[in-house]
């Protein structure tokens, strides 16, 4: 039995305008944005977005700037209200909460990584990590013990008693990073956090995340606009177009299928063997058939992974499940087409 989400969003509206709540009971629903836009005065920046995010998952929402992506994570700590809709924690729906109720859910089970660094410019990088833990009432002592862990973890050893203008971009947004950690928060909410940063950092940031949620195992909720970050940081993607949901699935699944042409154009460019697996592509095993395999793979493999396995081979290779069991069979030709394909 799945184990209820860690986060669930259900039909979540956000309009901007003098009575918001008001126009969303009298519009009709199935309008265009620019229609309600036009009609009422009101801007649709969230429009019926329903998802739900599993404990320790990674869940990117990615689109064009203007698709809503950043309102609807705000609503997530309730920076912003949602207009309508229910956002629950923990099967909690924070909607409804009282001020106290949601400080305390800030303070101590949800944290936010912003583009824009919001580090203290008067405070060294210890303390900016601890700030956290300070505006929760925690020692001194202790909560700077606490941060020079994180401090170490992101990989700012020897630079704890520096000021942030004396460090480069990636290395502010490692305290950033470090200072949401330091809460040690169950959620983890991520505002485009890396595209201000050189092509090269970027990477290295992403890498170092990943490397950090490996081991940490937060619910992570990414928000970017780049479609390579969203495949390589996501478990699950949601593509946003207008304030609603274009698309949502596995890195895999998007790329395989895009559901249409504004979802197409964001995996044109991407290299289709790096992202689908073996079980993807493979050809399902025919009833009553005797093959002899060179090898087997997991039906999981990435395609990128098999190109040495079948260079030298013309005999299939099989594809099995998580119990040993045959599932079908790929190839030098199946690799080889996949490698071409880029649609």
């Amino acid at each position: 039995m799945p184990s209820e989400p860690k986060i669930r969003c259900n039909s979540i509206w956000k309009l901007f305008g003098p009575h918001p709540e008001k126009t969303l009971d009298q519009i009709d629903r199935s309008l265009a944005r620019s229609e309600i836009q036009q009609a009422t005065g009101h801007v649709v920046a969230v429009r019926d977005v329903s998802f739900s995010v599993q404990e320790g998952e990674t869940f990117v929402v990615m689109g064009l700037s203007g698709s809503g992506k950043s309102t609807l994570v705000r609503t997530l700590s309730r920076l912003i209200d949602p207009t309508a809709g229910q956002v629950l924690i923990d099967n909690r729906d924070i909607t409804s909460v009282s001020q106290r109720e949601l400080k305390d859910l800030r303070r101590h089970k949800m944290a936010m990584v912003f583009q824009h660094f919001g580090l203290f410019p008067h405070r060294t990088v210890l303390d900016n990590v601890a700030y956290g833990l300070e505006v929760r009432g925690e020692r001194r002592q202790a909560r700077l013990e606490k941060a020079m862990e994180f401090i170490d973890l992101v990989g700012l050893d020897g630079w704890a008693e520096h000021y942030p203008r004396e460090l480069s971009g990636g290395m502010q947004q490692r305290v950033g990073l470090a200072r949401a950690m330091a809460v040690e928060p169950e959620i983890l909410l991520f505002d485009e956090p890396f595209s201000a940063l050189d092509p090269l950092i970027r990477r290295e940031m992403q890498d170092e995340l990943l490397s950090l949620q490996s081991t940490l195992k937060k619910t992570m909720v990414f928000i970017t606009h780049d479609f390579q970050e969203a495949i390589k940081m996501g478990d699950h993607i949601m593509i946003m177009r207008d304030g609603a949901i274009s698309q949502m699935g596995t890195p895999e699944e998007i790329v395989a299928d895009p559901a249409d042409s504004y979802v197409a154009d964001f995996t044109e460019d991407v290299p289709r063997y790096k992202v689908l697996s073996a079980g993807k592509v493979m050809r399902p095993l025919e009833p009553q058939t005797t093959n002899t395999y060179s090898s087997t793979v997991p039906f999981n493999a990435k395609i990128e992974s098999l190109i040495d396995l079948v260079a030298d081979t013309d005999q299939p290779v099989a594809v099995v499940d998580d119990s040993g069991t045959v599932l079908g069979t790929v190839d030098r030709a199946i690799v080889m087409k996949s490698m071409k394909s880029t649609t």
